[in-house]
């Protein structure tokens, strides 16, 4: 029988416990969890400290250190680095007044760590302010087991094919809604701008979009709601990959992207349309230095998402079209139609950093 190739089920959500015995947040102390990209690039460290007051700005937190040989950051004889904080957001797991905070990474002459790439992008932001750019970003991700098997897939073999699980509901082709529902709500009350979420193409995958954020806060934003949807898998006893195409789906299955929507106040103004097909050139001429920056690894990531199948346009073609998936830029229908807006870059992948690809998308745009 089939369903005996499955494993146990996820726990539901009230199966998991209180794992604070009851207690409610210390009414005087502070708890601050500090957050950091460590040297992969993609994934996320953290460590929490307590303070006797709440800071009452950003400045105000204090810089504090780590091993940076154990996360890939530094030489075991001279390990020590540095995490400087740089945003500040309700912590939606130990809440009271205690706070998440996202930090740089800095070596020991207080310089950007080779994956802190925050810096360069607020210079950017900093000297394109004027032109108001916001920014919108869509995250898939897939929820799989400990082993890396994608939650609701048979053990041995392939569910059906794609089709039924796109804004799906059913225990039959919806799987892991508890850890989207209670990452939606605790990214609600962290303070993020998270827009919505839904059920994706390939069974197990899901998304969430968070914007709009002008700026840098668009980066610091969705590392911290990664952060958040990794604390919630963790809770619920599974993982999730930001792999833009893990191997269990090479076959006819869709990867995952991180869709980026970009707009200036030219854009969003009336005639925008005219700012929006103006800014196709700049990022025609970035495309290939674009695709290096767009996944951690130089590009390598996207070549096995980026085929021209699967709703992605190929990977060494720059495009652009109205309400075209298959492009490389999208402008939507609603833009067309009304001549002002927004433009969709669906080029990044999954496991993209925002930094990264914000930066490019600014630069590309408006000063290049």
């Amino acid at each position: 029988m089939t369903h005996l190739n499955y494993e146990t089920r996820m726990p539901l959500g009230q199966a998991v416990i209180d794992q604070f015995l009851g207690l409610r947040p210390h009414p005087t102390k502070i708890q601050a969890t500090y957050v950091w990209i460590d040297g992969t690039g993609e994934n996320l460290r953290s460590k929490t400290r307590t303070f006797d007051r709440l800071p009452k700005k950003i400045e105000d937190y204090p810089i504090w250190n780590y091993d940076g040989s154990s996360t890939g950051q530094a030489k075991g004889r001279d390990s020590d680095r540095y995490l400087r904080p740089v945003a500040a957001y309700p912590d939606p797991f130990l809440g009271g007044a205690n706070k998440l905070v996202m930090c740089d990474t800095l070596d020991h002459e207080m310089q950007p760590t080779a994956t802190n790439h925050r810096q360069t992008c607020a210079e950017i932001m900093h000297e394109v302010r004027e032109t108001r750019p916001w920014f919108g970003m869509e995250q898939e991700y897939l929820i799989v087991d400990r082993d890396e098997h994608p939650l609701g897939w048979p053990k041995h073999g392939f569910p059906a094919p794609q089709g039924k699980y796109y804004c799906s509901v059913g225990a039959d082709r919806a799987f892991g809604r508890e850890v989207v529902e209670t990452h939606y709500r605790a990214c609600l009350h962290a303070g993020l701008n998270i827009f919505g979420t839904n059920a994706e193409v390939t069974p197990g995958q899901w998304e969430f979009q968070i914007g709009t954020c002008e700026g840098i806060d668009m980066g610091d934003q969705l590392w911290i709601s990664r952060y958040i949807l990794h604390r919630v898998a963790e809770q619920f006893g599974v993982c999730v990959s930001l792999d833009p195409k893990p191997k269990v789906t090479m076959g006819d299955w869709n990867g995952a992207g991180c869709h980026t929507n970009f707009s200036t106040a030219e854009m969003r103004a009336p005639g925008g349309i005219k700012a929006i097909e103006a800014a196709m050139e700049g990022l025609k001429r970035t495309h290939l230095e674009a695709m290096k920056v767009y996944d951690p690894h130089g590009g390598e990531d996207n070549l096995r998402r980026l085929t021209g199948r699967h709703e992605t346009s190929s990977a060494d073609q720059f495009s652009w079209g109205v309400a075209n998936r298959g492009c490389s830029i999208r402008i939507p229908r609603q833009v067309a139609a009304e001549k002002k807006g927004y433009l969709e870059d669906r080029r990044p992948s999954s496991n993209c950093d925002p930094y990264q690809v914000t930066a490019m998308i600014a630069q590309s745009i408006l000063l290049l």
